[in-house]
């Protein structure tokens, strides 16, 4: 069927807009993150990720604030011309989200006058092919803990919970740290060692990182690190007190549920 001269028209104008872009300039680097390097915490609910957090956030060049969410931080194109226009200078939705979370991250990082930002959101476990495709720079900290010890930390922190939906909710949450694990370069630190050689630990993530270690870390009674709430982090009594205390004893092997055992052997953790 032959084209009408409209339908000609139209394809010139689409070859000429393709042909533009060819000749535009790449947009440089600068323009594309505010922040090219971030640091993400891939781990599970209650894995003792705000210890970390806190532990980093006593560092003076590290911000680590409280849980950002921002996979949760969506935009909307709301009219056809919107997206229409955004098409032009080649965005689509999901860059404009990445370009709204690197914001939110620059300006956290610019109000607390550090260098480094960390995010631990246990959420990000599920979206980071995400953050990658965002931030093909950024590097992780892949946060264990004895998958049982999840289950009972949840468990003692709201006795109402199922037991077999907790167990599936971490199983959920391992079995994507365990795929970003694999996917990812990145530092493995344990919580459990965390909490009994915390010195040695911190040294090894500053060394990660590129910072000079500091015993200030090792006190984090002394800093503001934000409200200790639900929704955006730890706010049990333990972690209010400002010091660091050590893990529960790992569970006996027969303890462990049976869906958690293959991570958990996976982990090096006997099950």
């Amino acid at each position: 069927m032959a084209r009408t001269g409209t339908e000609f028209r139209r394809v010139a104008r689409g070859v000429k807009r393709r042909l533009r872009r060819l000749a535009e300039p790449p947009v440089p680097q600068s323009a594309l993150r505010l922040v090219p390097e971030p640091v993400f915490v891939i781990s599970s609910v209650r894995s003792g990720s705000t210890l970390l957090r806190v532990l980093l956030n006593s560092h003076p060049q590290i911000c680590a604030p409280h849980e950002m969410h921002l996979r949760t931080l969506t935009v909307g194109l709301s009219k056809p011309y919107t997206k229409k226009a955004m098409s032009e200078l080649g965005l689509d939705q999901r860059e404009l989200e990445y370009l709204l979370w690197d914001r939110v991250l620059h300006r956290e990082l610019v109000r607390s006058g550090k260098q480094i930002i960390v995010d631990k959101t246990p959420g990000n476990a599920g979206v980071w092919e995400r953050l990658h495709e965002a931030w093909p720079k950024a590097r992780y900290i892949f946060l264990l803990r004895h998958p049982a010890s999840m289950v009972s930390s949840l468990l003692n922190n709201r006795p109402d919970r199922d037991p077999e939906a907790t167990v599936k909710e971490v199983g959920g949450y391992v079995d994507a740290v365990e795929a970003a694990r694999n996917a990812l370069p990145g530092l493995t630190v344990r919580y459990e060692a965390l909490t009994e050689r915390p010195e040695e630990v911190t040294r090894e993530i500053c060394a990660f990182l590129g910072v000079n270690w500091t015993p200030r870390m090792l006190d984090y009674r002394k800093g503001d690190h934000g409200p200790f709430v639900p929704f955006i982090g730890d706010w049990s009594e333990n972690i209010k007190s400002g010091r660091i205390q050590r893990a529960r004893p790992l569970p006996d092997p027969e303890d462990v549920p049976e869906p958690l055992r293959p991570i958990a052997r996976a982990w090096g953790y006997p099950s």
